[in-house]
């Protein structure tokens, strides 16, 4: 069977950014260069950035991620002789909102149908075009922009045969808490620093990340945490934007710039929340998506699963601690879902809202291969950049692209070669993934 064409939608902070204004055009943003004064956006129009003149673009995605899997997909879903099967990668401005990117994706489906149809092996299984599809990949934030695709697309939904999504945290990240509040965290970037903190407060995208699941025991007297609620944060954060809107000179006085902040604070709240309703009610059956959307989700590995809020003068004030970062994973016990993760999404942040969790595929880390010496290496030394963790190079892990190409194959449903596995969601009586698989055990 002829496998449709797929694109490989990356994450967050995981496409190069360059700027086209300087000749030559410089990278600003790569896997180990982060110029963040040069991306940081512009308060008063997000369409561009605060520094100008200037032209930043997406260049190509992370190769350090993605290029493994990429390749992989490129060699193995053809099972014929010169007749290719095309994997294109989607780099995107993460920066900008999901309603912005999912439009893109929108068009680049389109066109990679058209490019397919050139080859003639596809032009020929595809008469005119008819049933022509793509399959889509999403790690991380990517399958937020392909699950914002499918919904806001109602009226010329997009030929999406398969989805799979890697890691995504369809309900949120302390980490982009501690982005937003300190300037740092497993969200990209190092140290905390002016600079990132104050590129990351207007990152539209940023806030889709922010938790949405359960977590009212971290507030005081039992407030609601609503991170999506203006009033649940501390002062600083408009203090900060009502700074940057002063410095662009475009406002002549204090209100100005004050009322400015907090309308653009609410605005990235809400714009946030819009986003989250529409794919909190994503109907897989409306896109004939029923049993076809495989969700892999990283445990076993130590991820910050809450944040403390306390009040101050009547104020909220985060408070960030080591005993907020754990792993108490256990694969008999459904009560350790709490306090585990991928290293950057905690499990309850990483539930597709549209999905059951007996259809969930976990992995861990022990899934390396011992062989795999290459991203074990790049996960010790994950200091270098906080995109280097387990939810970083989830991709890169054998295990998974070895499921990806059985889902994507199709045709015959069995591991002919027994080399594929996952786990269930602990709890889960019935485990019924979109493609059979052996259930791993502790030692495997």
């Amino acid at each position: 069977m002829l496998a449709y064409p797929t694109i490989v939608v990356p994450g967050i902070t995981a496409s190069n950014l360059r700027d086209m204004y300087p000749l030559p055009s410089v990278n600003v943003w790569t896997t180990f260069k982060k110029k963040y004064d040069r991306v940081l956006l512009h308060p008063d129009d997000l369409r561009y950035e605060y520094k100008q003149p200037s032209l930043v673009r997406p260049d190509q995605i992370y190769r350090v991620v993605y290029q493994e899997l990429v390749e992989d997909l490129r060699d193995e879903l053809s099972d014929m002789v010169n007749k290719e099967v095309p994997v294109y990668p989607f780099a995107y401005d993460w920066r900008k909102p999901l309603n912005e990117t999912q439009q893109l994706l929108r068009n680049f489906i389109d066109e990679v149908i058209e490019r397919t149809l050139l080859l003639p092996h596809y032009r020929k299984r595809f008469k005119l075009g008819d049933g022509m599809k793509v399959n889509l990949v999403g790690h991380s934030m990517g399958g937020l922009v392909i699950a914002r695709c499918l919904t806001d697309q109602r009226d010329n939904p997009p030929p999406v045969n398969r989805v799979s999504t890697l890691a995504t945290p369809f309900q949120g990240s302390f980490e982009a808490i501690v982005k937003l509040v300190i300037g740092t965290g497993k969200l990209g970037g190092g140290r905390p620093s002016h600079a990132e903190r104050r590129a990351a407060r207007v990152t539209p995208a940023l806030y889709q990340l922010l938790p949405t699941f359960p977590v009212n025991e971290m507030f005081e007297n039992g407030i609601d945490a609503d991170f999506l609620n203006v009033d649940a944060w501390q002062p600083s954060i408009l203090g900060y934007l009502s700074k940057t809107i002063k410095e662009t000179g475009l406002h002549d006085n204090s209100k100005d710039f004050e009322s400015a902040a907090k309308q653009l604070f609410e605005g990235f709240l809400s714009q946030a929340r819009t986003n989250k309703e529409i794919i909190e009610n994503l109907n897989l059956a409306d896109h004939g998506l029923e049993n076809k959307w495989l969700a892999i989700v990283g445990v076993d590995s130590e991820t910050r699963v809450k944040v403390s809020v306390k009040y101050v003068k009547n104020r909220p004030q985060y408070v960030f601690d080591h005993s907020h970062v754990r792993n108490d994973w256990d694969m008999n016990t459904p009560s350790s879902l709490k306090y585990t993760g991928d290293g950057v999404v905690p499990f309850q942040g990483a539930r597709p809202p549209f999905l059951k969790d007996s259809n969930l595929v976990l992995v861990r880390p022990g899934d390396y291969a011992s062989w795999e010496v290459k991203d074990n290496i790049l996960s010790s030394i994950s200091y270098l950049s906080p995109d280097i963790t387990f939810h970083g190079l989830l991709p890169n892990m054998n295990l998974v692209q070895r499921i990806l190409l059985r889902f994507l194959k199709e045709g015959d449903s069995r591991d002919r070669y027994g080399n594929t596995w996952g786990r269930k969601v602990p709890g889960v009586d019935k485990w019924e993934p979109p493609l059979e698989l052996e259930e791993g055990s502790k030692n495997q």
